[in-house]
């Protein structure tokens, strides 16, 4: 079974998602699924602001206090720790994630795809690393089993892979959808958001009637 997955690495809930599809995925030890992420910007227009924090743009950006963004957070921490997972939002650094998925597509080529994606959620999420530092993107490509060479071509040659992001984008917007995580399984059922696990589950015994 193939399933594809659009998602954006600046987005809190593709990460609990992928948790969460990762955990429905564990009920079949005997299926056989690949995974194939597909690229997503909740918003390519960006620009790398490390000494602004999350909370901070995000009042600005919908005109609410700190205070506000703070609380708006929460819940959103709740839910990641309930899979598992530690967002520090006070650390994370605004970033334009489309060099991110340049370097995601370079994995796929590989076959790292998964391990890429993963590393780089958490290098975001939980590390407070800067996805817009060369010597960061690198060392990251490194961490995924990238050779470091191939990583700083990617990231110095704006070009490389960017065709690939562009028509994940566009393939995207052809098939309607309208945020991410977007999961599409064998090109038959869809499941959009960060659903429960029981959503996946339900989804995968279906295709296998």
């Amino acid at each position: 079974m193939k399933i594809e997955i659009w998602s954006d690495i600046m987005c809190p809930f593709c990460y609990i998602g992928k948790r969460q599809l990762e955990t429905a995925l564990a009920e079949f030890p005997n299926g056989e699924f690949e995974i194939e992420w597909k690229s997503f910007q909740l918003d390519p227009t960006i620009t790398p602001q490390s000494e602004k924090d999350v909370y901070t743009f995000l009042a600005e950006r919908k005109g609410i206090s700190v205070d506000q963004s703070i609380e708006m957070h929460k819940g959103v921490v709740e839910r990641a720790k309930s899979v598992g997972l530690d967002y520090h939002f006070d650390k994370a650094i605004i970033s334009n994630s489309l060099t991110a998925h340049r370097i995601i597509h370079l994995a796929k080529s590989k076959k790292l795809g998964d391990e890429m994606e993963e590393i780089f959620f958490k290098a975001y999420f939980t590390d407070g690393k800067d996805l817009n530092d060369t010597q960061t993107l690198i060392e990251l490509g490194v961490q995924a089993g990238l050779d470091s060479k191939e990583v700083q071509e990617v990231v110095e040659n704006e070009n490389l892979y960017l065709n690939d992001v562009h028509a994940d984008i566009h393939e995207a917007n052809q098939i309607g959808v309208q945020g991410v995580p977007f999961f599409v399984f064998d090109r038959k059922y869809a499941v959009s958001g960060a659903q429960p696990v029981e959503a996946f589950v339900n989804t995968i015994k279906e295709m296998q009637k």
